[in-house]
């Protein structure tokens, strides 16, 4: 598909975004710039573009059929997708399964620590802050969401993780942790934005406890394009069969 310059909307970290095919759609690019650190941290992931874009192609639809509702209307090629538009809510939701990355250091624990349940963080989205950690007051405080909406958020939250971990297991990979994003559509439903793939999860690999995730990136080691398809080869084989 042609993507013409006129229709150009938005350029993220790792999209770029389009006018889309009626008023009330989004045409995204999937690039393959790699960032870390709140954007510290810059680099390239060879086809991690297309990668990204065909995970997030099969969990969406697998998450659909499984009743989360998400923006993924369709996928056009193997880099983009056509979505619903969104008014997205400046909040990333974060599910931790197991103690890892920031929280690590947070709580003094090491990576791995395993605890009773999983813990949902909300960050509030500004690049210009850093994403801070915020608490359930402050987003209702601020207006960014209200109790209901955020009741909402995370009991579709802790559905989005009971399914994405069954369907990592039978990757054969476990989901540490990782964040995902919800929007409002035209019609004022809050549904899952964004993407979830190996940039925004962390996973780790069951039988070697190998990171399978862009923390391959982040801390320098090495195999990440390697690791990213061996992730999508994983996760082509579970969609077939689900």
């Amino acid at each position: 598909m042609e993507l013409l310059e006129k229709d150009f909307l938005y350029e993220g970290k790792a999209k770029r975004v389009f006018k889309g095919e009626h008023e009330n759609s989004v045409i995204i690019y999937y690039k393959d710039s790699a960032t870390a650190f709140n954007n510290v941290k810059k680099g390239t992931i060879v086809n991690k573009g297309i990668v990204n874009c065909k995970i997030t192609s099969i969990l969406y639809s697998y998450l659909k059929e499984n009743g989360i509702k998400n923006h993924l209307i369709e996928t056009l090629n193997e880099r983009i997708h056509h979505c619903d538009k969104l008014e997205i809510i400046p909040l990333e939701v974060i599910v931790r399964n197991k103690i890892a990355g920031s929280a690590s250091k947070l709580l003094g624990l090491e990576e791995g620590y395993s605890i009773n349940s999983p813990i949902i963080e909300i960050c509030y989205k500004s690049d210009s802050l850093n994403d801070p950690l915020i608490n359930d007051f402050h987003g209702i405080a601020l207006g960014i969401v209200t109790r209901n909406e955020l009741d909402y958020i995370y009991e579709e939250t802790l559905k989005i993780n009971n399914l994405l971990k069954e369907f990592f297991t039978k990757c054969n990979l476990e989901l540490i942790d990782f964040k995902i994003e919800f929007g409002k559509n035209n019609s004022g439903e809050i549904i899952l934005g964004d993407e979830i793939s190996p940039d925004t999860c962390r996973l780790w690999d069951l039988s070697t406890g190998d990171k399978m995730d862009k923390d391959r990136f982040r801390r320098d080691l090495g195999n990440v394009e390697e690791t990213y398809l061996e992730v999508l080869r994983r996760v082509e084989l579970v969609g077939e069969k689900c």
